[in-house]
C-alpha cells in the first residue's frame, strides 16, 4: 500500500494529465518568480489549459485529503470522498467566479460532501478507528526515522482531535489545512465570523490541554 494515499490517487478521467502532476507549471508562466496563484490557474484551467489544474491539483491534494482525514474515522473512505471531491471540482469548474477563492471553494465542495456522507449515515456514526492508522497520510519514505516521530505526534493529534465536538473540529481543520480566514470559515459552515473565532479558541484550549496531558 502505498504510504501516501492522497499522491497515488488517480485523478477523474475527465481530466487526463501528464506524468509528474507534482511538478507540473503552466507552460506561459513558467518564468514567473513567483508560482502562480490559484485564481490565475483556475482561469487558466476553465480555458482548457490542463497543465493548471495539474498545478492546483498538487498544490491542494495532500491539505485536502488531511482535512477529510481528520473528520473521518476510516482511512478508505476519506480516500473515496477525496476522490468524490475532485470529481465535483470538474464537473462544477465552471460555476466557479474570479471574486471566489479557489481554496474556499474547493473545501465547500469538501463540507457539502461530507454533509452528504453524515446525512446517509444518519444516525449510524462511524466506529473509531485506531489512530495510528490515519497517520500514513504524513509519511515521509525518504527518511524512516523523521516519519516514526511525525506518525507518534500525528496519532496523539487525531485523538484529540476525535474528542472535540464536531463544529470546533471541523473549523480547526479548515484553519490548519484550508488555511482559510475567519469569514470563509463561516460562509462555509453557516455562522458568523465570531461563533468561527469561539470555535477555533475553545478546540485550540481542548487540544493544548490534551496533547499535554
Amino acid at each position: 500500500m502505498s504510504t501516501c494515499p492522497a499522491a497515488a490517487l488517480p485523478l477523474p478521467a475527465a481530466v487526463p494529465l501528464a506524468s509528474g502532476a507534482g511538478r507540473a507549471r503552466v507552460p506561459h508562466m513558467e518564468q514567473a518568480v513567483d508560482p502562480p496563484g490559484d485564481e490565475i490557474l483556475m482561469q487558466a484551467w476553465a480555458a482548457g489549459d490542463v497543465a493548471a489544474f495539474e498545478a492546483l491539483y498538487a498544490r491542494h491534494r495532500l491539505p485536502l485529503f488531511r482535512f477529510l482525514l481528520g473528520q473521518l474515522h476510516d482511512r478508505a473512505l476519506a480516500e473515496e470522498l477525496f476522490q468524490d471531491v475532485w470529481q465535483r471540482v470538474v464537473a462544477a469548474r465552471d460555476g466557479w467566479r474570479p471574486d471566489a477563492p479557489f481554496a474556499a471553494w474547493l473545501y465547500r465542495i469538501a463540507h457539502n460532501r461530507l454533509a452528504d456522507h453524515w446525512r446517509a449515515l444518519k444516525h449510524r456514526p462511524p466506529a473509531p478507528a485506531d489512530a495510528d492508522e490515519r497517520t500514513t497520510a504524513l509519511a515521509d519514505p525518504d527518511d524512516p526515522e523523521r516519519h516514526a516521530s511525525r506518525s507518534q505526534q500525528a496519532a496523539r493529534l487525531y485523538r484529540a482531535l476525535d474528542e472535540l465536538p464536531a463544529e470546533q473540529r471541523e473549523a480547526l481543520l479548515l484553519r490548519l489545512h484550508g488555511e482559510l480566514p475567519l469569514e470563509e470559515i463561516g460562509r462555509i459552515t453557516g455562522v458568523g465570523r465570531e461563533t468561527v473565532k469561539s470555535r477555533l479558541r475553545y478546540a485550540m484550549d481542548r487540544l493544548r490541554g490534551r496533547l499535554q496531558a
